[in-house]
């Protein structure tokens, strides 16, 4: 064989395998498209029979993986590489990374376990792991939580799973809590009075339960009283503030004196 035959059997073979790799890139770029497609399609499907937002995100999540490891084999045959050998491969990887990764995979379980289980969906207001806030997304290994001073926080979903969860959305309402330190001067019974008449005329305080002021504590200053109003968990902190506006407000208004400890030295 000569030179010239040398060049002709690499330059076939480089031209065979440049437009495989032209064939690959088009492959993936289409595949990648009807990926997105067929996942916007289902979500959409889904959505019109109202599925859960939680629910749907985590299904859309699965299936955008699942057509991604079928289009990379796929690829790989197409270069004439033996799928049955690769997929025996991919097993092997699974257990070799699955034991390196238990922790991965115990959240992807405790996902699992989420949504169908269901302590919270996507825009509920919980306190899980140690977080608390609005609950965005519930994914395959972690869920999206904003924080009420807008950071968005990654919770590892063995976490949550693992932990107390606290889901402030569920019920109708919840309570304030905040207290009322008053001077010994001061008559408790008129204050409740007062304070109780505040309380009802507060934006977003619920009719039912009715707010209550009842004595809580003592102190060297004086009787401490706890005012609790209700409210729904999308008005707490409105609600918190304007409890705090009341009672200053209240007292001021009332002419109460100022809590203050006195103390008495005696000399022998």
């Amino acid at each position: 064989m000569n030179f010239q035959n040398i060049i002709d059997v690499v330059s076939t073979q480089l031209a065979t395998f440049g437009l495989k790799i032209l064939g690959a890139i088009a492959v993936w770029i289409v595949g990648r498209w009807l990926i997105g497609l067929a996942v916007r399609g289902i979500s959409a499907a889904m959505t019109r029979q109202h599925v859960d937002p939680t629910l749907l995100r985590y299904i859309g999540n699965i299936v955008s993986v699942a057509l991604n490891i079928v289009l990379v084999v796929a690829i790989l045959g197409y270069f004439g590489l033996e799928t049955t050998s690769f997929a025996a491969l991919v097993a092997a990887m699974g257990i070799a990374i699955g034991a390196a990764w238990a922790g991965l995979l115990a959240n992807f379980a405790a996902g699992a376990f989420l949504v169908v289980l269901r302590p919270f969906k996507v825009g509920d207001y919980v306190k899980v792991g140690g977080i608390e806030g609005t609950v965005m997304e519930v994914g395959l290994f972690a869920s999206a939580i904003n924080t009420p001073d807008n950071v968005l926080t990654i919770v590892g979903n063995n976490k949550i799973f693992g932990d107390t969860i606290q889901n402030y959305s569920t019920n109708p309402y919840r309570r304030v809590e905040r207290t009322a330190q008053l001077n010994h001067a001061v008559d408790v019974n008129d204050a409740i009075s007062r304070l109780k008449a505040a309380l009802v005329q507060i934006p977003n305080v619920v009719a039912e339960p009715t707010p209550t002021v009842e004595v809580l504590d003592f102190t060297p200053m004086g009787p401490v009283l706890a005012v609790r109003p209700f409210c729904h968990t999308n008005h707490y902190w409105q609600v918190y503030f304007d409890t705090n506006k009341a009672i200053r407000d209240t007292c001021g208004a009332a002419g109460y004196p100022v809590p203050e400890q006195h103390f008495h030295v005696r000399q022998g």
